[in-house]
């Protein structure tokens, strides 16, 4: 079975652990880098990327991180965690930093401010099933997406789901939904079946 880890420096941490285990896989919170290292696969939940980035700073935690995902770490992340996978940022704060590793551009705060969020079905790319329910909480969107980059979901336009290898990622919050198409997705991708 699959142990994958939650970034637990803030965020939907506790949403991400339940969707994982109903999904397949043994999850834990993780917050240093001996416990993530130990992980087959990490999940970067939302929150704020600002003040996720000021946090893996001050946890050590970037570098490491980079390096972990650069060599084959499966990573997913959700809104914030979109962003923190990110190769580009458009409207960054001045010196934000990712982990990377998609070659893409996010748009930060894309759909608007925090009173903007909401909810909306939306189609994705996968295997199995109908329309996902999904939460967008302040939410980024893909502006740019590389040659490698497979675009698993889009909203009138808008790329709001990608994969890349090992790498997945989606401006809404899965984790919030009785869904878990996208946890399960992860959970293969990290197994290497899918």
């Amino acid at each position: 079975m699959a142990v994958i880890g939650v970034l637990a420096l803030q965020g939907d941490v506790r949403e991400h652990v339940t969707a994982l285990e109903e999904a397949g896989a043994r999850a834990r919170p993780v917050r240093r880098l001996a416990e993530i290292e130990a992980m087959d696969g990490l999940v970067i939940p939302g929150g704020e990327s600002t003040t996720l980035w000021r946090l893996t700073v001050a946890f050590e935690l970037l570098d490491p991180l980079r390096k972990l995902i650069a060599s084959g770490l499966p990573a997913f992340g959700s809104c914030a965690g979109m962003i923190m996978l990110a190769e580009r940022l458009e409207d960054g704060v001045e010196g934000q930093q990712t982990f990377g590793g998609i070659d893409m551009t996010v748009r930060r705060n894309a759909f608007g401010r925090q009173v903007d969020s909401f909810e909306h079905d939306v189609t994705l790319r996968l295997a199995v099933g109908a329309a996902f329910h999904a939460v967008f909480i302040r939410a980024p969107w893909v502006e740019r997406a590389g040659p490698a980059v497979d675009v698993i979901g889009e909203d009138e336009g808008r790329i709001i789901a990608v994969r890349q290898g090992v790498l997945l990622a989606t401006a809404f919050h899965p984790e919030l939904t009785p869904d878990r198409r996208i946890h399960e997705l992860f959970v293969s991708m990290v197994k290497g079946m899918s």
